[in-house]
Parts: C-alpha cells; structure tokens; sequence
C-alpha cells in the first residue's frame, strides 16, 4: 500500500563527508519523500557502516540492502 517497488531509487551522494553530515544529509532527504519509496546513500565515511544502520532503526525507516562501493559504501533506505 503506497509501496513505490517499480520506481528505480534515486542515488544520495554523500561521499567525502563525515560523521555525522551523511545521517543528517539523510534525514533531510529522506523527510522529503513519500512513505515506501527508496533512496540509496553512497558514503566513503568508515563509520557510515554503523551510523546508517542505527540511523534506520532508530527512525523506523527499513535497511534493504547494503554494499560496498569503490572507497565505500552504499545503503538501500525505504522510508517508513
């Protein structure tokens, strides 16, 4: 219900910041959009890997999928 799966997620360049602009970059973007669509966080910041995760649990929003990128990281946030 609402859910945006067809949609392709947008791709959130937060690289060469640091803790905590990446999460807080996040929260503004992820503010902005709709209940079930999907954003993905690109980061180079090591702590990212734990930052982002507490950052979804503790917003409620869902953790889909994470990887490693060259230099970093990226995160699959669906907004809650």
């Amino acid at each position: 219900m609402g859910e945006k799966t067809s949609a392709r997620p947008e791709t959130y360049d937060l690289r060469g910041l640091i803790c905590p602009l990446p999460v807080l970059k996040a929260t503004k973007r992820l503010a902005g959009m709709m209940p079930g669509e999907r954003l993905w966080l690109e980061t180079t910041d090591p702590l990212a890997v734990i930052d982002i995760p507490a950052f979804c649990a503790d917003q409620g929003h869902r953790l889909v999928e994470t990887g490693a990128i060259d230099g970093g990281h990226r995160f699959l946030v669906e907004r809650c």
